[in-house]
């Protein structure tokens, strides 16, 4: 899946616009602003999951994206895009806005905080 299949499968969500893609790993990672929200790898689209979130892919039957690096399986926190979404716009919209929230709030909770000024 390249970049432009990728702009016309989330076509329906203009909130995803513009969308870009970033080598990584052998995939590619998926960006709406500063935000990855997706990522390519195997010929398969994950999308970002959170606690909030990963109930409503395994509802829809998608599965991690798994990986096995140094003897140890790692799960990751992206999902593939439930079947459901695959050839309906509006359906993959709505997936992508959850991971795209996803993305965000991950990268809302890695942000450090700034130092406290103490008074003298």
């Amino acid at each position: 899946m390249d970049e432009a299949a990728i702009q016309d499968l989330f076509a329906a969500a203009p909130e995803l616009s513009p969308i870009r893609t970033r080598r990584m790993f052998g995939g590619l990672g998926v960006y709406a602003g500063e935000a990855m929200f997706a990522l390519v790898a195997y010929g398969e689209l994950y999308l970002k999951v959170d606690d909030e979130t990963k109930p409503a892919f395994e509802e829809a039957g998608a599965r991690p994206f798994v990986y096995e690096a140094k003897g140890a399986r790692s799960v990751m926190s992206y999902w593939t895009l439930p079947d459901a979404a695959q050839d309906d716009p509006d359906e993959a919209a709505r997936w992508g806005r959850l991971a795209l929230a996803a993305a965000r709030s991950a990268a809302a909770a890695k942000r450090p905080r700034k130092p406290r000024r103490h008074a003298s």
